[in-house]
């Protein structure tokens, strides 16, 4: 009998173990799921404007971010703002610019220059246009602070440094996300989705069709697509004969640095490469707020061979896009045939798992960090640029946190979505008429070089840049920001648009991608508040609530 009463009293404390091994785990399980109407994942400008509004709508949302900071490049470099037409602008975006130009038209932000000193340079037009209230050169710490009042007022739950599962962290039912994993263990559930990453990750995680390269110009009857061989736009290529060669002419020594051995292909033949990325620099010459640019670990002078050529060649355009920003800062970008952009290194990007993306990042950080030592420190250089280099460097009260250094990489182009319509150039050339409009573009068909080559003379040349202007505003289709309804019902996608590759080049501009996003979080409400798929929301309706929200349509 004893035996029999311990024989049970065994068993129930293994049940009693168990039932409370079993609620741990539940009650593990559930601190570690969250809910909510609309679950965005990104922390790019234009998920920021997309939870905004969806807050202001009255309904729940999460910002899931791999990013700690938020804004995206808006906040990380890239405040000389690429507008084109600015009265296309409106809504959220518009909104971001007035909050920019509320905080310089306060004497307090105007730290290491009076802003009479600064005045109102900008791209052919003012900085600071006190008519309409807006400002669309910043420096990144105040774009960045925009954003954290926009959260902070509309009480945005935002989780940041939360990666996607992109293995196995899609949950998928009847055509419809209904949840995702990320890499810390989170689930985040939801009704709709957005995905508003530079990269295309939630929507590649939930196999929606994509493209990654160049489409050919046969396949959307264009021009300016595919590769662009002899096509010469910008200042960005080599004017000059210069050797690809390690000696100069002499085949037999191998390649110089950068040069690729690999053919070009046909004109306006389709490939799988990209536009090169790099890092929007802030810097300043300003002595009291100067750090002296460091030099990498790894650094090889070899790597900049070619520009020493492009310098002994004559070019002088070196410091050319050293664009003022306030406070005696810059946003600095890639100019010339050789400069910031990492030209053909970044194919591997848009499809690589986290790990390869952050070496190919750390390769362009030290490219980059190298190039400007190089200028400013290699006696080679000569000595005009060496010496007005050396009196600039990167600005102390910017990214703090990363030793001044932009912690976004410039992703420029990586997926796009192949959705419902997609924009070509013959939408931004005006040729036809786009339905559904939710947005406008209107800066120019901007591609940066591609791949650096060996002509048929011997002498090396870049490809890919183009620069090809609209003759005026056009709209953007809703059924660019949305997946065929055959392969989801209720995922948004307005960063990684429906378009080709030129016509992403004028798309991907962020007063845009703030437009898109705030349009794509009014879509998702209406789609929650009328239990039907996104591409099945009436945009006789979605329009009225876009106009509503001062967001610009048509002309």
């Amino acid at each position: 009998m004893n035996l029999i009463l311990r024989y049970f009293k065994g068993v129930l404390l293994i049940i009693t173990a168990g039932m409370i091994i079993w609620g741990c785990q539940s009650a593990i399980q559930a601190e570690n799921e969250f809910s909510a109407d609309v679950i965005i994942y990104g922390g790019t400008s234009s998920s920021v404007m997309a939870a905004v509004e969806v807050a202001q709508a009255g309904k729940s949302v999460i910002v899931v971010s791999p990013d700690k900071h938020l804004g995206g490049l808006t906040s990380c470099g890239l405040g000389y703002t690429d507008t084109g037409d600015k009265s296309t602008i409106g809504g959220l975006s518009r909104e971001f610019y007035h909050r920019v130009w509320l905080h310089y038209n306060d004497s307090s932000a105007w730290i290491w220059q009076k802003h009479s000193e600064y005045g109102n340079k900008g791209q052919g037009t003012v900085a600071m246009d006190g008519e309409n209230r807006t400002m669309w050169i910043f420096e990144p710490h105040v774009a960045e602070q925009v954003f954290e009042d926009f959260a902070k007022e509309n009480k945005l739950t935002i989780y940041r440094d939360e990666w996607l599962n992109r293995e196995k962290g899609v949950e998928k039912n009847n055509g419809k996300i209904t949840a995702f994993k990320t890499l810390s263990g989170k689930t985040f559930k939801g009704k709709i989705f957005i995905d508003a990453t530079y990269e295309g990750d939630l929507m590649a995680a939930a196999e929606i069709s994509y493209h990654v390269g160049r489409e050919s110009t046969s396949t959307y009857g264009e021009e300016w697509n595919g590769v662009q061989t002899g096509v010469l736009h910008h200042q960005h290529w080599f004017r000059a004969k210069i050797s690809p060669y390690k000696i100069p002419g002499d085949p037999s020594g191998g390649l110089v640095t950068g040069v690729s051995a690999e053919a070009p292909g046909e004109y306006g033949a389709a490939d799988d490469k990209i536009q090169a990325y790099c890092f929007r620099m802030c810097m300043t010459n300003h002595p009291e707020n100067r750090v002296p640019f460091p030099k990498p670990d790894n650094y090889n002078a070899d790597n900049y061979e070619l520009l020493l050529r492009v310098f002994e060649s004559g070019r002088k355009d070196w410091f050319n896009k050293f664009d003022a920003i306030p406070n005696k800062k810059t946003d600095t970008n890639n100019h010339g045939p050789f400069s910031s952009d990492y030209i053909g290194m970044n194919y591997e990007y848009p499809e690589a798992g986290y790990e390869k993306r952050k070496e190919i990042i750390q390769q362009h950080k030290d490219y980059q960090m190298g190039l400007l030592w190089f200028v400013a420190n290699d006696p080679r250089v000569p000595e005009d640029i060496r010496t007005q280099m050396a009196t600039w460097g990167l600005a102390k009260d910017e990214f703090t946190e990363s030793e001044n250094w932009p912690h976004q990489i410039y992703v420029r182009e990586a997926r796009r979505l192949i959705g419902e319509y997609v924009t070509t150039e013959n939408d931004v050339l005006l040729k036809r008429e786009v339905p559904r409009p939710v947005g406008m573009g209107s800066y120019a068909m901007d591609s940066h070089n591609v791949q650096r080559y060996i002509t048929p003379e011997g002498y090396v040349q870049n490809e890919g840049d183009i620069g090809v202007s609209p003759p005026g505003p056009y709209s953007i289709s809703y059924g660019s920001i949305v997946p065929q309804k055959t392969e989801c019902q209720n995922l948004l996608v307005p960063v990684c648009v429906s378009s080709s590759h030129i016509a992403f080049g004028s798309i991907r501009m962020e007063p845009v991608f703030m437009i898109l996003g705030q349009s794509a979080a009014v879509a998702a409400c209406m789609a929650i508040d009328k239990d039907v798929a996104v591409q099945d929301i009436d945009y006789s309706d979605l329009e009225k609530e876009l106009v509503n929200r001062k967001q610009i349509l048509t002309r």
